[in-house]
């Protein structure tokens, strides 16, 4: 039986009573000016407040198995989670996200966590507000909730919300539809010229308000009618002039190699633009980025702690795999595809990693090896070669190929800096927002314009490609509909760069494919799978709250 289930509330216990431990970031606020007692008392518990408020980020977003990132990725097709006999059942939950199929009674613990958990940080930051901040305290707790309430737009299509000194007994205000995109804009908009430009990756920036008002503007179209997208000129514009603006900063520029954009030094990424830190070793420091690891890994794959050095859970379909190979030699689904030269495929040696571990960051597929190089066998003696396919319903059952099914992904490079005490609390910061995205949007906005600029989106993108070691695209169109993995698409370019980074879901409903059929799914037969319904607690504690079209 799935011992990550009990792992994972037990987990979630912890951060709920030690949230003032646990954080995104630490901050040094240095307040300017006299201060009467009153005053300096209010600043006190609005930094106490906004160091809550940050604290509650990196929890959502950092655990593939948790909260935003299954709702995310496994819902789309990049991100699978057979059963294995009885392992990683949990009564068809992770089957049935991948396939659309989840309860229409709203019955998942994911929703009900994901929905509250993100809801903390709307408080919490809302809670600075209401202790007479500094006006950059202010800005950043409100950059923090509008992330908060980004998210749950995009993922519930509604979020509650109060403002400061508000009557608690009075159930929160409810946005959705284009009110709640515009709130979103408002907000972002306001505090960009009041965030300090000097702010770390691990505070909010400027470039991070921008990143999610490009984000905003991008998807407005999607949040207002998700079965049928549209984009107005006005709105891509905007994602254009944002991303811009940050491309022409010169504070960013491509990692030579792009596993060090998540590795255990990952904290000075040129690539990084707002990121939560972790401290290899301390777990009060610690958002749980080794659970990036821990799900995919088989139980054997890190000698130390054999058998039970992963979880053997989450993998990949051979049909993303394939989308790697563009214009280069044929893909074979075995260990000879190193010779593909995007890198971000991985298979290579990795330093700190595979000399530790065996493990070679990227899709692992094919035999495994240890640190010394000799082959691993899984738990049943056989050789722990991953196979590219699945059972075509999931469930897989053959001793032989029980364990080994499936590519595994290993995006972030397990921490080896202290043995084993850092590969279970890791040093790894996580990644929120990264800057090729920001290209990938401004590629797209150009593609979706108006007055499209393909050439110039093509540009964008073969400049990113050319970074990765990645072979040109010839021509690229923004989708096809046919086919999700098409390897040529704008689509297909963002799997490669941002996989497994919270925003395929977002991109398939964008795109207008996320109701298709794909790798271990038929085409939805409905569009109710497009949002995720309201957990029955929420709704019955706020009235002001609807449940959405098809879980009623």
């Amino acid at each position: 039986m799935n011992r990550y289930r009990y792992l994972k509330m037990a987990t979630l216990f912890f951060v709920t009573v030690s949230a003032i431990g646990i954080g995104c970031t630490k901050l040094d606020q240095k307040l300017k000016g006299t201060l009467t007692p009153k005053d300096a008392a209010n600043a006190f518990n609005a930094s106490l407040f906004l160091k809550t408020a940050y604290n509650d980020v990196g929890g959502p977003y950092s655990d593939i198995g948790g909260d935003v990132s299954p709702l995310e990725d496994v819902s789309g097709d990049e991100s699978v989670v057979p059963t294995r006999a009885t392992d990683w059942d949990d009564n068809g939950e992770w089957r049935g996200l991948h396939q659309h199929n989840w309860p229409v009674d709203d019955g998942d613990q994911k929703f009900i966590n994901t929905w509250n958990d993100l809801n903390k940080i709307n408080f919490d930051a809302t809670n600075v507000l209401t202790f007479n901040p500094t006006v950059e305290q202010a800005a950043e707790a409100r950059f923090l909730r509008a992330l908060s309430l980004y998210q749950l737009l995009d993922l519930f299509g509604q979020f509650p919300f109060r403002n400061p000194g508000d009557n608690l007994l009075n159930a929160p205000k409810v946005y959705r539809g284009d009110s709640a995109v515009q709130f979103i804009i408002s907000e972002l908009t306001e505090i960009l010229p009041q965030l300090d430009a000097g702010n770390s990756i691990s505070q909010a920036n400027p470039d991070a308000a921008r990143m999610l008002l490009m984000k905003t503007y991008l998807n407005r179209g999607a949040f207002l009618n998700r079965a049928s997208p549209t984009f107005d000129d006005a709105d891509m514009q905007q994602v254009i002039t944002l991303g811009t603006a940050i491309m022409t900063s010169g504070k960013y520029s491509y990692s030579s190699n792009y596993f060090d954009n998540f590795n255990p030094s990952n904290s000075g990424s040129k690539e990084a633009i707002f990121a939560c830190p972790n401290t290899a070793g301390v777990t009060a420091n610690n958002t749980g980025i080794q659970n990036r690891w821990w799900p995919t890994l088989h139980y054997n794959q890190y000698t130390p702690l054999n058998p039970q050095a992963g979880w053997n859970g989450f993998a990949t379909t051979a049909q993303f795999y394939n989308s790697f190979a563009v214009n280069d030699v044929p893909i074979t689904e075995t260990a000879a595809d190193t010779l593909l030269k995007d890198r971000r495929i991985g298979g290579r040696f990795y330093e700190g990693c595979t000399d530790m571990s065996g493990v070679r960051p990227g899709l692992l597929i094919g035999q495994q090896y240890n640190e010394h190089g000799a082959k691993i066998y899984d738990r049943k003696n056989n050789l722990m070669i991953f196979l590219p396919n699945m059972a075509a319903n999931l469930k897989e059952n053959d001793p032989a190929t029980l364990e080994i099914t499936g590519i595994r992904v290993i995006k972030y490079p397990p921490d080896y800096t202290q043995g084993v005490t850092s590969y279970n609390t890791a040093g790894n910061w996580l990644m929120l927002f990264r800057y090729p995205d920001v290209v990938l949007m401004v590629a797209e906005a150009k593609m979706r314009a108006a007055s499209a600029d393909n050439a110039g989106a093509l540009a964008l993108v073969n400049e990113l490609r050319a970074a990765r070691g990645a072979n040109p695209l010839t021509t690229m169109p923004l989708v096809n509909t046919s086919d999700v993995y098409d390897p040529t698409t704008l689509l297909a370019e963002r799997g490669r760069e941002l996989y497994w980074e919270c925003v395929r879901r977002t991109d398939l409903i964008r795109f207008g494919v996320f109701l298709n059929a794909w790798a271990y799914k038929n085409a939805d037969a409905t569009s109710t799978f497009l949002v995720y319904p309201i957990a029955s607690p929420a709704l019955a504690a706020n009235p002001n709250l609807i449940q959405n079209p098809g879980y009623q």
